[in-house]
């Protein structure tokens, strides 16, 4: 079978299309047909060991998130069968209940083996079925992207009707962060740069929007928004260090700052006061566990969501596809075609 492997040495360069041989299942495991793949931006930081010796070995399969079909099973499998169209979970051992570094050591893509093989076999408690409503392209985006605008706002969040929720910028984890609020019954503002992007997510129901580039001072603007609260509910924190101070002044007494994203960096210079004075909860959201995700494809399924879906590329162009994903200025997930 066809695979992409980083293989010899780290580095985007040793990203190479290779043949493996395909593998079987055993007791307990599923056999799958890969479909369709999804890229995150994690996907552009693995193959430069950027996550350490948590990135895993070489020669090593990349991407965590796809869907495929149910080709075989092995012996004793109960959860899934012939034929089911399912997703990998982004991690395998994380089953449910509190995270473990155990758990944490079971990514698909690093330190596993990834999704971009023509077929892939994984233990039938590492994957979920889908439902018949989703496209092959809109289901491969959930395993990570999904469950952690999920995990942000429903799991860790606890976003209730009436909440007033912030979500940072229009990539993949807000744009769900977006819908899952939406379909909670909450209120949601989203900041962006683009005038464009935010003219696209008040069409998919965003209530308010700020452009943080003509209006830097976003905490002060949002404060009309929120006036009867204090402040948000629930951050979706996908800025890092240039914008958590933001957040920290822009969330309630008692709110919640979802911390997802570093995109402009790991270290910040903040009063660490208000968090301690107004008890704002700083959460870290690293993905979720499988019973997170199956709660998650039943509350799409009830609400029929469709996520937002980018450009696609063929199985051979995933190194292009890389590229469009580091460089792109569009939205929508970034797709792989099998």
């Amino acid at each position: 079978m066809r695979v992409y492997q980083i293989e010899d040495d780290w580095g985007i360069d040793n990203l190479t299309l290779a043949e493996r041989e395909a593998p079987r299942p055993g007791r307990g495991q599923v056999l799958i047909k890969m479909r369709m793949a999804s890229l995150n931006a994690r996907d552009l930081i693995v193959p430069e060991r950027g996550y350490g010796r948590a990135t895993g070995n070489l020669p090593l399969i990349p991407v965590s998130d796809g869907v495929g079909e149910v080709i075989e099973t092995g012996a004793d499998v109960t959860r899934v069968a012939k034929g089911d169209r399912v997703c990998p979970t982004y991690f395998q051992n994380w089953l449910a209940g509190e995270p473990s570094a155990e758990r944490f050591a079971s990514s698909l893509g690093g330190p596993l083996d990834g999704v971009m093989a023509e077929m892939v076999c994984l233990s039938e408690q590492g994957v979920v079925k889908l439902p018949d409503y989703l496209s092959d392209a809109e289901a491969a985006t959930l395993p990570c992207a999904g469950l952690t605008g999920w995990s942000a706002i429903s799991t860790l969040g606890k976003v209730r009707a009436g909440d007033k929720v912030l979500v940072q910028g229009t990539g993949g984890v807000a744009l769900f962060a977006l819908a899952f609020a939406k379909m909670l019954g909450a209120h949601v503002t989203v900041i962006s740069s683009s005038n464009d992007k935010l003219d696209k997510v008040r069409a998919m129901g965003a209530d308010a929007v700020i452009n943080y580039r003509t209006t830097p001072d976003w905490a002060r603007a949002s404060r009309e928004i929120t006036a009867e609260r204090g402040g948000f509910d629930v951050i979706v924190e996908l800025g890092g260090a240039l914008t958590l101070p933001s957040s920290l002044r822009a969330i309630r007494h008692g709110g919640t700052i979802a911390m997802i994203g570093v995109l402009s960096g790991l270290q910040f210079d903040a009063s660490l006061g208000p968090i301690v004075t107004r008890q704002i909860r700083l959460q870290g959201v690293t993905v979720g566990h499988r019973d997170g995700f199956e709660a998650m494809l039943r509350a799409m399924d009830a609400a029929k969501m469709h996520p937002v879906l980018g450009r696609s590329f063929d199985f051979a162009e995933l190194r292009p596809a890389l590229e469009h994903l580091r460089h792109g200025t569009g939205m929508g997930k970034t797709l792989i075609q099998f």
